[in-house]
Order: structure tokens, then C-alpha cells, then sequence
């Protein structure tokens, strides 16, 4: 494994592979640039999460891992080795790479995605080719290099929200290869067990599960990867003792156990109905979306003709704050997305693009005059 150079550091295309949606956010600003579901977990975790405190002089792990572990571990129909608990997907990538280094693979990404798993392999020198998928962003296996030994792909894709077959996915599975798939929003999907790898008994497999999406953890870092006992259990040996806090843990069995269950579905449901409106409002107001989405987000296209930057910076201006798109490897600046919201933020969305498109069509009118 070997660090960052200076150079790599200050190169551009790191800088953006490091931006992420919360570097968008402005006070008192409608937020469509982060996907996180609320702001913060409902009250009935935060009890759960409060009724720990009192733990905290403890060392974590014991009782609390192995009821975290078993908790995934029958989420997804899989015995415990094939479970691996995380301090958010973040660290998955993060040990995933130095694996990679370890092993000298050579990694293959599926782009546009996010683009931590990336910023990882490189950290690490771990060599990445970047399989960029066309509008409509559809995984086509052979686009994949024979070579990759290392695969990552998203799904749901972030930010494209495009939801990729399970058989499409799976087809990247093979002997020798490890296939990371970031299911980082595939709780949320309307057809979940229809989609999701995780449980699968596929070589080299490994599912990455975040927590803090749908739950609102974002600020506890709480996750965890299903897949191929020897792979986990390669990245489990090179962790520092007590990787996951009690809360962490507690966090997982909660959110993982029956007691979520019901609400998880109504989630869903909620998320399903917002997307909906959201899409049927934006198509209304002709504003671009690119692809149909299946994630608490879509992608949308600026208006044509107007510099895209100083649109997005204009919506800024006019209180609304979306995430730019350029950093993703195979997009540019006419992208935004926009996290799916209730219909009165949608409207107050529509009333200031409108507005900016108006304004920047008269300058440019004016200038051309």
C-alpha cells in the first residue's frame, strides 16, 4: 500500500473524485444535494441509541457484536462469516483497496458511481480502469475488462439512480475476481429482494450495506459488507481492535431487526410516492430528468444553451443548493442531482429554476442585442 503523493494530491481529478454532496450545502438553502433521509433518526432510535450512554465506560464489542453480526446475518439468510460489520460503507472501500494492494489486483470501475471506491484504489496504487456506461447508464457485463480482477459497480448507481438487473450484476461474478457491489440506497428500492446480490452465494462477492442513508446515521458511520467469507475475512484480519463503538453496534441491530421492519417499509413506500410526484412535477416544468429513477434521487440535465455553472450557482443565489455532477467520471457540468424531497420543497425547486432560466435567457438575450 502506498500513500498519496503530493502530486496526486493536488491533481484536479482527485480533488473532485473527494467531493461529496455536504461541500454543497448553504445555510437556511433548500437542500436537494445530500442524500440522507431527514435530519436525524427517528425518535425511537435516537431512545435506543440514548439508552446506551450509560455503556460507554465499556469496551465495545463482545454480546453487542455477536447480536450485531447475527442480526445482519439473518437480514440476509447467511451464516455469520459471510458478514463483516463496518463503521459505515466508507471504511468497506477503504479496506477493499488496501485488500486490492495486497493482493496486486487491477481494478475496473463502473462509472458514473460514486466515487469513493475510486479516491480508495488510487490511495492505495491500486491501477483503475474506468468503464464509462452511456445515457441510459445500463451495466452491460462486457464492457467490463477481462483483465479486472477487482470489479466495483453501484446499485442503485449514484448519481444516476438507474437500477441494474440482478442477473447483470451477478454476471460480473467469477473465480478469482472480487466483485464490490455498493448497494449503498438498495434498501429503499420498490423491488428490494428482486435486485439485491446480498445473501448470494457467488465467487468473490462482496455487498456493501449502508445504514445511514435511510436512518439518518450519517454522523455515526454505521455499515456492513455481506459476501465471501475468505474476502471479509482477509479485510477483517488487518482492522485495529474495536473497529465499531457500542453505539455503532447498537445501531446496526437496530436498524437490521424486526423492530425497523415495519418502518423500513413505510420508508419505502413514502420514498416510492415522493419520487413519483417529484418526477411527474419536474417532467411538468420540463425540466430534464435523464433517466427513470429507482433511488431517493435523480439526475437532471441544466437548461440547454445556458452556461451550466452559473446555473447551478444561480439556484445557490435563489436558495436551493443541488449536487454537481462534474465530478462524477462521465459527466460534466449540465448534471445535477437532485435528491428526492416532499412536493413543497419540489415546488420551491421549480419556482427558482424557472426563475434563473428566465434571468439568464434575458442576459443572454440582452448581450446578443
Amino acid at each position: 500500500m502506498t500513500e498519496p503523493s503530493v502530486a496526486l494530491a493536488e491533481d484536479p481529478s482527485w480533488a473532485a473524485l473527494r467531493h461529496h454532496g455536504d461541500a454543497e450545502l448553504v445555510p437556511g438553502a433548500l437542500d436537494f444535494a445530500v442524500n440522507v433521509r431527514g435530519s436525524g433518526p427517528p425518535a425511537w432510535l435516537r431512545d435506543r441509541l440514548a439508552g446506551r450512554l450509560a455503556d460507554l465506560g465499556g469496551y465495545p464489542g463482545g454480546d453487542d457484536d455477536e447480536a450485531a453480526l447475527s442480526a445482519v446475518a439473518a437480514r440476509h439468510g447467511v451464516p455469520r462469516d459471510r458478514v463483516l460489520l463496518l463503521g459505515g460503507a466508507s471504511e468497506g472501500f477503504h479496506l477493499l483497496a488496501d485488500h486490492a494492494a495486497r493482493k496486486s489486483r487491477r481494478a475496473a470501475v463502473v462509472h458514473p458511481s460514486f466515487t469513493e471506491p475510486e479516491l480508495e484504489l488510487r490511495r492505495a496504487g491500486v491501477p483503475v480502469d474506468r468503464v464509462l456506461l452511456p445515457v441510459p447508464f445500463r451495466l452491460d457485463p462486457a464492457l467490463v475488462p477481462d483483465r479486472a480482477d477487482l470489479v466495483v459497480v453501484g446499485n442503485p448507481t449514484n448519481p444516476t439512480s438507474v437500477l441494474h438487473p440482478r442477473a447483470a450484476v451477478a454476471a460480473l461474478c467469477r473465480p478469482g475476481r472480487v466483485t464490490v457491489v455498493d448497494e449503498a440506497f438498495c434498501d429503499v428500492v420498490d423491488d428490494e429482494a428482486g435486485h439485491t446480490l446480498a445473501g448470494a452465494d457467488l465467487p468473490g462477492l462482496v455487498v456493501l450495506r449502508s445504514l445511514t442513508k435511510t436512518w439518518a446515521l450519517a454522523g455515526l458511520r454505521v455499515g456492513y459488507a455481506v459476501g465471501d467469507p475468505a474476502v471479509l475475512a482477509d479485510l477483517a484480519a488487518h482492522r485495529p481492535h474495536w473497529p465499531l463503538g457500542t453505539l455503532q453496534l447498537e445501531a446496526i441491530r437496530a436498524c437490521v431487526g424486526p423492530a425497523a421492519d415495519a418502518e423500513l417499509a413505510r420508508i419505502r413506500a413514502d420514498v416510492a410516492a415522493e419520487r413519483t410526484a417529484m418526477v411527474g412535477a419536474l417532467d411538468t416544468a420540463g425540466i430534464e430528468v435523464v433517466a427513470p429513477p429507482s433511488a431517493p434521487f435523480a439526475l437532471v440535465r441544466t437548461p440547454r444553451g445556458l452556461d451550466p455553472e452559473e446555473f447551478r450557482r444561480g439556484l445557490v443565489r435563489r436558495g436551493v443548493v443541488t449536487r454537481r455532477c462534474d465530478t462524477f467520471p462521465g459527466l460534466d457540468a449540465t448534471y445535477l442531482r437532485l435528491a428526492v424531497r416532499p412536493g413543497t420543497m419540489v415546488d420551491e425547486l421549480v419556482g427558482a429554476w424557472h426563475a434563473q432560466a428566465g434571468a439568464a435567457t434575458n442576459r443572454l438575450e440582452g448581450e446578443r442585442a
